[in-house]
């Protein structure tokens, strides 16, 4: 059975992503059918308007919508020196950035599951020109979680992360912190709440009519999320220069939210701490083009300065879902032993600029 389950109804193009016993994480299969349908679709006049999905694993629609990428074959295939993961994430970020300057309205419904790789086909909805819509429900279960994995927040995370409001990017970024449907309309992540159980309707109403079906479907306004309770100490602390500033100000604080806070961070890979904070501090400023050349220049660094088992993120996805152990072996092993000049080579780049596999965004 296909992963990808493309359909024409009318003036729409759907897509189901159908891999429900992975939460419909990403495989490369998936992003190149992706890659290859939304650019049939928006060369296509018949094609008026898009729309995601992700298939549950109960096998009906809705229920979960990505988990990210694969993480287990990323593990296998660093370890087997295999090209394609190098493929995957070139591949990957292209998508991202085709999504972001789609010239069609492009709906995704974030029922579910939402995380890494699953933000990158969602999180870029949202674009100059309102041509996008990002729709979430109460079931929404949102996070960019990649620095317990020894990875950093990539698809494209510097870039809109690092414009959420204040410090709430940093925040989400070093933290990994899962958030619900009122927290991801708060951090500007998501634009539209609505029931679950509506979305059967709403699906086939768009997929008649186009966003217009979407006008006056949202639910009723839910209490305020943790990030709009916190916000005011997330910017305090968030807005510090380095994550060694960070970890020391939450550990002198004495309320809960501060040192549980501390405590998560204290568990994250210290080396891609360091190196998520300085992307955030970078992507902000940045065209999203230029946001995924440095990022695929990131990512590559992750598996190649300290290839195979030396790779914190080889090691990070050890201990997370191969081994389960729940006890990777970070280096450094806290965080203010990592410095400047160790961040800095991860966002040297291997190719030339006429030479990057990112060259032609």
């Amino acid at each position: 059975m296909s992963e990808i389950i493309a359909e024409r109804i009318g003036a729409a193009g759907l897509i189901t992503l159908n891999r429900p016993k992975a939460l419909n994480a990403l495989s490369l299969s998936m992003v190149r059918e992706l890659l290859s349908t939304l650019r049939e679709w928006q060369a296509d006049p018949a094609i008026h308007h898009v729309a995601v999905r992700g298939m549950g694993k109960d096998g009906q629609p809705f229920g979960a919508f990505c988990a990210g990428g694969d993480i287990r074959w990323f593990h296998e295939a660093a370890l087997a020196g295999d090209a394609s993961l190098e493929d995957f994430f070139t591949q990957e970020y292209s998508l991202n950035h085709l999504i972001h300057t789609y010239t069609k309205p492009y709906a995704v419904f974030l029922d579910g599951v939402v995380m890494g790789g699953g933000m990158g086909i969602s999180g870029h909805a949202k674009r100059q020109g309102g041509q996008g819509i990002r729709i979430v429900t109460e079931r929404t279960k949102m996070a960019m979680p990649e620095t317990n994995i020894g990875l950093f927040p990539d698809v494209g995370g510097g870039y809109f992360l690092g414009r959420c409001p204040g410090r709430l990017g940093e925040y989400l970024a070093l933290t990994g912190h899962l958030i619900v449907a009122s927290d991801a309309i708060y951090a500007d992540l998501a634009d539209l709440r609505v029931s679950s159980g509506d979305l059967p309707v709403i699906w086939a109403h768009y997929a008649e009519r186009g966003a217009v079906a979407l006008q006056g479907r949202a639910a009723a306004a839910s209490e305020p999320g943790t990030l709009e309770i916190h916000r005011a100490a997330i910017d305090k602390f968030f807005g510090l220069p380095t994550v060694s500033e960070i970890v020391q100000a939450l550990e002198a604080d004495s309320s809960a939210w501060a040192i549980e806070t501390a405590a998560l961070l204290r568990k994250r890979s210290p080396l891609m701490l360091h190196v998520t904070l300085e992307q955030l501090r970078r992507g902000r400023t940045m065209a999203l083009a230029d946001d995924l050349r440095m990022e695929r220049d990131l990512v590559h660094n992750c598996f190649h300065l300290r290839p195979g088992v030396a790779s914190e993120t080889v090691e990070g996805i050890r201990a997370l879902v191969i081994d389960k152990d729940q006890r990777p072996q970070w280096k450094p092993a806290r965080i203010e032993e990592v410095t400047p000049d160790v961040v800095a080579v991860f966002f040297e780049s291997p190719w030339t600029a006429q030479a990057h596999p990112l060259r032609r965004l």
